[in-house]
């Protein structure tokens, strides 16, 4: 199999994905996908009462993802939705969603079409297993819950938003279970991934850990 210029970044929630591509994405200056965003885009229109064909073809036409730094910023006619998708009752809509085929099948071509010749960082849960298992390196990051949760909890609270961690720890535990016992796309390291626990490490720490696979593998 023909190896293509991606980087999965693949792990539970609250494990430093997010943070991780970024990262990565400034650095070496590609393109960035977040999956997560496209499955929570979906539970977002679909609130809004619009079927799937419609909800394809906002996400793919209508929705513009700006890099800035450490944020993605989501807009949709202009308008800025980041913190409206990335509220709890969008994310929990979002990983319901993720569990029928028809969501998952509708937005893997969206996944793909990220992708360009120059490299593409992709983070998510199944990006190595299913979307981009051609891809030249892939990361399987997780940490403790109770590390998760911690750093869920003042990701929100900078957000503004009210949280309460022992229903933060709760919720971790059962979007774990969900992902890794579904049937469809359960979560779990490709057989090609390297695996870091990052319960015990910095974001920094964890970025230069990978900086030194990217370099293997690109250059």
């Amino acid at each position: 199999m023909k190896k293509i210029n991606v980087i999965t970044i693949d792990g539970p929630s609250a494990s430093g994905k997010g943070s991780l591509a970024k990262n990565i994405a400034n650095q070496f200056g590609i393109d960035i996908l977040d999956s997560g965003s496209l499955y929570r885009l979906y539970a977002y229109f679909t609130e809004l009462k619009f079927d799937s064909v419609e909800i394809q073809n906002k996400i793919s036409n209508e929705i513009k993802f700006e890099l800035k730094d450490m944020s993605i910023d989501i807009k949709y006619k202009s308008k800025n939705i980041s913190n409206e998708i990335r509220s709890e009752d969008i994310a929990k809509f979002a990983s319901k969603l993720s569990t029928r085929s028809e969501v998952r099948q509708s937005l893997y071509s969206i996944q793909r079409n990220f992708y360009m010749q120059k490299g593409l960082v992709a983070d998510g849960r199944d990006m190595g297993t299913v979307v981009f298992k051609d891809a030249k390196l892939k990361i399987f990051l997780t940490a403790s819950i109770e590390e998760r949760a911690k750093r869920r909890y003042l990701e929100l609270q900078n957000r503004g938003q009210e949280v309460n961690m022992p229903d933060l720890m709760a919720d971790i535990e059962q979007r774990d279970f969900k992902d890794r016992s579904r049937d469809l796309s359960p979560l779990f390291p490709a057989d090609d991934a390297h695996i870091i626990d990052s319960s015990n490490m910095s974001a920094e720490e964890v970025f230069l850990c990978t900086k030194k696979l990217y370099e293997k593998e690109f250059y």
